[in-house]
C-alpha cells in the first residue's frame, strides 16, 4: 500500500512539475506568470482609464475649438501653437497626468487622508521651532565639549591625586604613628586604659616618694594606724587616673580612698603630705632645706590625743632646726606652744603682741 501511495505521489509530482526541473522552480514560474498577468490587467485598466480620459479630453478639445470658431481641432492647434510648443505642452500634460495618478494613489492611503484632514501647517512656527532647536543643539554641543574638557581635567587630577597619595603614604604612616603616640601620652587614646597623661605618669613617681615620706609622719600621728599609698587605679566617669592616693587602715586591713577619712584624719593626711613633700623637695634640691612651715587652722577637728600626736611631730621638726608656725583659734594651743604672736583687735586697729605659754592675759 505504501509503495502504491508513493508511486501515486510521484506521479502527481511529475504532473505538477511538468517540464520544470523541480516543483519549486515550477511554482516560481507560475508566480512570475501570475504577477505578469496581474500587471497586464492593471496596465489594461489604466489603458482603459487613459482612453476614457483621452476621449473626454478630445471632446472638450473639440468643444473648445468649436467655440473658438475652428472647424477642426487640428486647425485650431495649427493656428495657435507651433509644433515644438505643442510637443512641450503635450509633455507637460503627460507629466501632469502621471503626477495626478501618483497623487491619487497616495491620497488613497489612510495616513495620507488623515494628514490631509489636519489644519494647514504654519511654516513660520515650524521655522521658529527649528531655530530654537538648532540653538539648543549648539548649546548642547558646547556643553558636551565643556564636559569632555572637564572629564579630561578630572582624569588628570585623579592621576595627580593618585600619585600624591602614593607619595603621602609613608608620611601618613609616620603621622599616624606620631598621632598614636601623642594620643597615648595625652591620655585620650583607647590604648591608654587609665587615661593617664604623660606628665601624670612622671608625677606619679614623685607622688610615690611623697606618699612614702608622708607615711612616716602619718603613722606617728595616727598611732600606726594609717599608711598612705599611691594609686593609679582608673578614675570613674571621665576622670583621669595616675595621681590618686589611698589610705591603708591597719586596724581593718583594708585600703580605701582618702575621701572616706574624717575631718581630723584628713588633717593628719594633709599635714603628713605637706611634710613629706618638704622632705622630697629637700632631697631633690641637693640638700636645700625648707626651714619654715606654716599651718593654717585645722587643729579644731582634733581630739586631745590626736592634738598631742600632731604637736609631737611638729616638735620633732623643731628639733631639726626647722621653724613651724601655727595659725589657729584653738585655746588649748595657747598652753602648748611656747612662743606666740597674738593678734589683738582694738578700736584703733589690730596689734600684734608677743607672749609665751601661760594663763590668758
Amino acid at each position: 500500500a505504501l509503495d502504491d501511495e508513493q508511486r501515486g505521489l510521484e506521479a502527481e509530482l511529475a504532473r505538477v512539475r511538468g517540464d520544470a526541473p523541480s516543483v519549486a522552480h515550477r511554482a516560481r514560474v507560475l508566480q512570475t506568470r501570475v504577477a505578469l498577468v496581474a500587471g497586464a490587467a492593471e496596465a489594461v485598466r489604466r489603458a482603459d482609464a487613459a482612453a476614457d480620459r483621452l476621449k473626454e479630453a478630445d471632446g472638450r478639445l473639440a468643444d473648445a475649438a468649436f467655440r473658438a470658431k475652428f472647424a477642426t481641432v487640428e486647425e485650431a492647434a495649427g493656428a495657435v501653437l507651433p509644433e515644438p510648443e505643442r510637443r512641450r505642452l503635450q509633455q507637460r500634460t503627460d507629466a501632469w497626468q502621471a503626477e495626478e495618478a501618483a497623487l491619487a494613489e497616495r491620497l488613497a492611503e489612510a495616513d495620507t487622508r488623515a494628514a490631509a484632514a489636519l489644519p494647514p501647517a504654519d511654516p513660520g512656527t515650524a521655522e521658529a521651532h527649528a531655530e530654537r532647536a538648532a540653538a539648543r543643539l549648539r548649546a548642547a554641543g558646547s556643553a558636551v565639549d565643556a564636559a569632555r574638557e572637564r572629564c579630561a581635567e578630572v582624569d588628570r587630577l585623579s592621576r595627580q591625586a593618585e600619585a600624591e597619595l602614593r607619595t603621602l603614604g609613608p608620611l601618613r604612616e609616620e603621622y599616624e604613628r606620631v598621632a598614636r603616640m601623642a594620643a597615648l601620652t595625652a591620655g585620650t587614646s583607647a590604648d591608654n586604659e587609665r587615661k593617664m597623661r604623660l606628665e601624670a605618669y612622671v608625677l606619679a613617681a614623685r607622688l610615690e616618694q611623697v606618699a612614702a615620706a608622708a607615711t612616716v609622719r602619718l603613722q606617728r600621728m595616727s598611732g600606726g594606724r594609717y599608711t598612705l599609698v599611691h594609686s593609679d587605679a582608673k578614675a570613674g566617669g571621665r576622670g583621669r587616673s595616675g595621681l590618686g592616693l589611698h589610705v591603708v587602715d591597719a586596724w581593718t586591713g583594708s585600703e580605701r580612698d582618702t575621701a572616706t577619712l574624717s575631718g581630723g584624719e584628713t588633717f593628719f593626711a594633709s599635714l603628713a603630705l605637706a611634710l613629706g613633700l618638704a622632705d622630697v623637695v629637700t632631697d631633690e634640691a641637693g640638700g636645700m632645706r625648707l626651714d619654715t612651715l606654716f599651718i593654717d587652722e585645722g587643729f579644731g577637728s582634733l581630739d586631745d590625743q590626736a592634738l598631742d600626736e600632731v604637736l609631737d611631730v611638729l616638735d620633732s621638726l623643731r628639733e631639726r632646726d626647722r621653724s613651724v608656725g601655727i595659725v589657729s583659734h584653738v585655746a588649748d594651743l595657747r598652753t602648748r606652744v611656747q612662743a606666740q604672736l597674738e593678734v589683738v583687735k582694738r578700736r584703733g586697729g589690730s596689734v600684734v603682741r608677743h607672749r609665751t605659754a601661760g594663763p590668758t592675759d
